[in-house]
């Protein structure tokens, strides 16, 4: 998996933003930053089994 480098973040966010428009901005990157937490504390939870089943 390769890593973003600046260029892509900055693409990505004017595409979030053409798409959402500002006003609806800090939604989407509270909805994104909430997902992302769900989903590492997934894989840290998976992680934690495998671990106690060694």
């Amino acid at each position: 998996m390769q890593n973003l480098g600046i260029a892509q973040i900055l693409l990505i966010l004017v595409i979030v933003l053409l798409l959402f428009g500002v006003g609806k901005l800090p939604q989407v990157g509270k909805g994104l930053g909430q997902a992302l937490n769900e989903f590492r504390g997934a894989v840290n939870k998976d992680e934690e089994k495998k671990k106690n089943k060694k």
